[in-house]
């Protein structure tokens, strides 16, 4: 098709121009508290032991403080949330009290629609029953589950605090609390798994029936244990044949099971996608609250410090966020990124008249040996990248587009 036929309408905006930003409806909230660190992660979190008594307690109650301090300084946009997400961290560290006490300061702030999407990470044995009806009662009304794996010795070795026998037990917790829509986490490319224990992970979870599973790839991070201990490629990670296949056979199973493959590493039964995380994909506007929380409002990213007492500085300070506006270059290469994650990808129309029609053009030019490999779709309206094989190599695609831009 002449590349012409893919713009019939359009007309390039002003050069000098990005865009303009939409008002955010979303809120992230980090909650940083865990029992132990996981030895992947490389998140901002703040360990406090297992059992909360004393100074921990303490200590969560003070960050509760200056994180709703943040939200009531912060400037209201003008538009109720419509999503809310409470990540961590293990936000499920949480009672019912102190997270209704941030719910109610966000209400108050920003207005919350009674349709919004209130979403909590939990952790197995990290609740019980009355705890689960309290987050109801609070207003959460979708919950992520952190499994990772359901076999003990990797959990062991992954430094993960439960086991097998607490994801059975949560699991159960969430039926008799009645929740009709919850997610579980699976991690690929653990140390030492094998193909065989990440099929029985997914068996396990097909099994369990979630309305939505996260699948991600383990990614060793610079400063974490693992990157202490592991070389990526390495024994006793599994080599990138098999951490390949191991994202082949989820697309094969949980697609065969029901589950549209809607993102990269999301997978969800009919009506159950994440609307949060689809925020972050379709590249709107959000708010961010909390230790290390990151932010997007007009046109500027900015994430926030990753230590509480740097993050009490901060907001003593003023919180002042001085991060440049994206130019229309970085924005256009993040809409590339973001966009192509999901199963839709990328509107041509939307593209070109965002960004003018040159910009689009150049995308599509450029896709075009990915095409005839087979790892991406083009038609005359929409960007795409096939599933399975383009989302595997996406970080090649994406990479050749950035370094033919930058």
């Amino acid at each position: 098709m002449p590349l012409q036929n893919y713009f019939p309408e359009t007309r390039s905006p002003n050069p000098n121009q990005t865009s303009n930003f939409p008002l955010p409806q979303a809120a992230y909230i980090h909650i940083p508290f865990c029992r132990r660190r996981c030895y992947y992660c490389d998140f901002a979190i703040s360990v406090v032991g297992e059992k909360l008594r004393g100074e921990s307690s303490q200590t969560i109650a003070e960050y509760l403080q200056f994180l709703c301090q943040e939200i009531q300084q912060s400037s209201d946009l003008g538009k109720p949330l419509e999503t809310i997400f409470f990540g961590g961290g293990t936000p499920s560290l949480l009672d019912g009290s102190q997270l209704e006490f941030i719910l109610k300061t966000l209400e108050q702030k920003f207005g919350i629609n009674p349709s919004a999407e209130i979403s909590i990470e939990v952790d197995p044995a990290t609740f019980d029953l009355a705890q689960l009806r309290d987050y109801q009662l609070a207003g959460v009304n979708r919950f992520s589950l952190g499994v990772q794996t359901f076999q003990d010795n990797l959990l062991t070795l992954a430094g993960r605090s439960h086991r097998r026998e607490d994801i059975v037990d949560a699991i159960n917790l969430i039926h008799q609390a009645n929740i009709n829509n919850w997610s579980l986490d699976l991690i690929s490319g653990l140390p030492q798994q094998t193909l065989a224990d990440w099929e029985s992970s997914l068996e396990t979870a097909i099994k369990l029936s979630p309305h939505h599973i996260s699948s991600y790839d383990l990614i060793v991070e610079d400063g974490t244990p693992f990157a202490k201990q592991y070389q990526p490629g390495d024994r006793p990670l599994p080599d990138d044949r098999t951490t390949a296949d191991m994202y082949v056979l989820a697309q094969e199973m949980l697609t065969k099971a029901g589950y549209t493959h809607y993102e990269i590493s999301n997978y969800s039964q009919p009506g159950k996608q994440c609307r949060h995380n689809r925020v972050y994909w379709q590249g709107e506007s959000y708010y961010g609250f909390g230790m290390g929380a990151a932010s997007y409002l007009n046109g500027q990213r900015f994430t926030r410090p990753r230590t509480r007492s740097s993050y009490y500085q901060w907001l003593e300070n003023g919180c002042v966020i001085d991060t440049p506006v994206l130019t229309k270059d970085e924005l256009f290469l993040e809409t590339l990124m973001l966009g192509l994650r999901l199963k839709e990808g990328l509107n041509i129309q939307q593209l070109s008249a965002k960004f003018g029609t040159e910009l689009a053009m150049w995308t599509i030019e450029n896709l075009h040996p990915y095409q005839q490999r087979g790892w991406v779709g083009l038609t005359d309206q929409q960007i795409s990248l096939k599933d399975p094989q383009g989302f595997l190599f996406s970080n090649e695609i994406l990479s050749t587009l950035f370094s033919l831009k930058m």
